[in-house]
């Protein structure tokens, strides 16, 4: 049961397994299905460490709990770098006028920005594409190698890597967003000084469709860019990740 929770933690924040759109039956059945796979498979790793777990009522639940941390922290860092592009695009969309151009996203159950989430999208491609739903479920597996069950304990280390990692999130979110922030202030200086030299210019009607336009020649120049940057990101993530993983051994109880 703990290894089924193990990885029900995983279903809750994880790229894909996490999204709204999978319906909750398929996340525990899913859940359920990894548990009982992998369990026969750690019989010769002790997955309780040196002393056995001792499964009263009033220690069960504490357990649970620790166990669906485990995957969700698994989860919400692999995560990270979408949602660093996604608040990147979120800023490129604003800065070209399209703040205003939101819709309902099933996917996010929530509002979403269309730069934000045609990013976002792309960089979920590329996760699948390398693999990153199979680097997940691997991490977990790994985790029993180093984190007997009922025996994680969260420390320093922990804290350190997930504020490493947001801040690392958000220097990518800028550096998806630089250059259309700097072509964006440079025509936002151009149409000023057509502003002044030609007064009966309306700027208004041709700074706006300007702006959008030259948005998009910027992200679509700039993909091939974009999509190494955070291809880059999401393997320097996933390798973090195995190594927490492997440092986290030296804290269990």
């Amino acid at each position: 049961m703990l290894v089924v929770f193990r990885f029900g933690g995983l279903m809750i924040y994880g790229p894909v397994f996490g999204s709204p759109s999978v319906p909750l039956r398929v996340k525990v059945m899913l859940s359920f299905l990894l548990g009982v796979a992998v369990y026969p498979l750690l019989t010769h790793v002790h997955p309780t460490g040196d002393a056995p777990l001792q499964l009263e009522l009033w220690s069960l639940a504490p357990m649970v709990a620790t166990e669906l941390m485990i995957g969700m922290i698994i989860g919400y860092v692999a995560s990270i770098p979408m949602t660093a592009v996604q608040t990147g695009g979120l800023v490129m969309g604003q800065q070209m006028g399209l703040g205003f151009a939101r819709f309902f996203n099933p996917a996010i159950d929530d509002e979403a920005d269309i730069v934000g989430q045609l990013l976002f999208f792309m960089a979920l491609v590329g996760f699948l594409m390398i693999g990153g739903h199979e680097a997940m479920i691997l991490a977990v597996m790994h985790s029993f190698q180093h984190v007997p069950l009922g025996g994680f304990v969260p420390d320093q280390s922990l804290l350190d890597l997930l504020s490493g990692l947001l801040l690392a999130a958000f220097e990518l979110a800028l550096r998806v967003s630089a250059p259309l922030l700097a072509i964006i202030f440079l025509e936002s200086i151009a149409m000023g000084f057509v502003s002044k030299t030609v007064p009966q210019l309306n700027i208004l009607s041709l700074g706006f469709p300007l702006r959008i336009l030259a948005g998009f020649a910027i992200i679509a120049l700039g993909l091939v860019v974009i999509d190494e940057v955070v291809m880059d990101s999401v393997d320097f993530v996933l390798q973090l990740l195995f190594e927490w993983i492997d440092g986290a051994g030296t804290t269990v109880r």
